[in-house]
């Protein structure tokens, strides 16, 4: 595979980070897939380059840098906080430009200040365009995963659907679809009587032993992934899903909370504002949402220029909190964009609770940017 020429500003960059206390760090191109498959989003999953060693582990080309990064950290077994820095070529498939390209960026490590923390990425993140954009003017755009999924659990919805709605944040069209959903319930179609009359009597010890009958007679259960145990209670959950209905005011609000789009410094009034309205009690997640914006305009930062949007995500399974993302004004090409991804480091095997966030500069739509400037 050729190689692409490195960015004519990387010292730019590397500067950057250096200034920023960030250790610039390499990871293998060749990855193991698995944590991409089972952490990285959908989005991300259909665009990867996967091949197979010889012994038969699934293996990809470096599709991006947060979960190398992380898995390297765990591997040196180095302790936090660390500030890491990366430059090089990821490899994925994309609707338009090459599959081949570099990022950049740095991914904060261990932090406990938390709100500090997601400020300090997004003032490296505009500080480090402005460096090498000097004559574009930037535009950010903030949401919160952690807000929407304590506005999810207010409104009291079964564990399933809280998994389906926050699975889908940042996807509107997703979650449109599934509030479709829960306003009109459809049945689950195709169950045999017998085990349809067991669900409906609650007859848990029943349904196991039915199905585990039922794959030992068709030999089923010598390549199951699953126990009979595991798959009824998939069945139950299924059955509970199909038959929750969400009331009208609790959709109305819902949507209502999805529309709100303003100045980031007239955010938190109006978070506090609609929970008042709806009865709904946000706790925690509105108060760090809070504590962030103070961060950010004790660093001087003009939080009236940057857009709170409440539907904003990133097709990112592994974001928990703060996401972002930064444009320039009239485009909608993402320059840079990151956030806090709390339970990542935990799930590739840290052994105590990392909290951490990031972000990635889009190197050759910078390029681009800079060509235009």
């Amino acid at each position: 595979m050729p190689m692409i020429d490195m960015p004519e500003f990387a010292g730019d960059l590397l500067a950057e980070f250096a200034e920023r206390d960030a250790e610039r760090v390499n990871t293998p191109v060749i990855q193991p897939a698995e944590p991409f498959l089972d952490m990285a989003g959908e989005d991300l999953r259909r665009r990867i380059f996967l091949t197979e060693s010889e012994t038969g582990e699934s293996l990809c080309l470096r599709p991006e840098f947060t979960i190398p990064v992380c898995l390297r950290h765990i591997a040196s077994a180095t302790g936090t906080p660390r500030r890491y820095a990366y430059l090089g070529e990821v490899f994925r498939q994309r609707r338009d430009g090459s599959n081949e390209f570099y990022q950049a960026g740095i991914e904060d490590l261990g932090d406990k200040a938390t709100a500090a923390a997601d400020a300090r990425a997004i003032g490296d993140a505009l500080g480090i365009l402005k460096r090498v954009l000097p004559k574009v003017d930037l535009r950010l755009t903030l949401g919160d995963q952690a807000v929407f999924e304590a506005v999810v659990k207010a409104l009291g919805l079964p564990h399933g659907w809280q998994r389906r709605l926050i699975h889908a944040f940042g996807d509107m069209a997703h979650l449109e679809a599934l509030l479709e959903r829960l306003a009109r319930p459809q049945p689950v179609a195709g169950l045999d009587p017998d085990i349809s009359a067991m669900m409906a009597a609650g007859d848990e010890a029943g349904l196991v032993e039915r199905l585990d009958r039922t794959m030992q007679e068709t030999g089923y259960s010598t390549n199951a992934s699953r126990s009979p145990a595991e798959i009824a209670k998939r069945l139950k959950e299924k059955l509970e899903l199909s038959q929750t209905r969400l009331d009208g005011t609790a959709l109305l609000l819902l949507r209502e909370f999805l529309t709100l789009q303003l100045p980031l410094s007239d955010a938190p009034a109006a978070l506090a504002g609609f929970a008042d309205a709806a009865g709904l009690k946000l706790g925690d997640a509105v108060s760090l949402f809070s504590a962030r914006l103070q961060s950010l305009a004790d660093a001087g930062a003009d939080i009236s220029a940057m857009t709170y949007r409440a539907a904003f995500g990133r097709p990112l399974d592994y974001y928990t909190g703060l996401v972002f993302e930064v444009t320039a004004a009239g485009s909608t090409a993402v320059l840079a964009g990151g956030g806090r991804f709390d339970r990542l480091m935990t799930l590739l095997g840290a052994r105590e609770h990392i909290p951490a966030v990031g972000f990635s500069l889009w190197i050759d739509r910078i390029e681009a940017a800079r060509a235009r400037q």
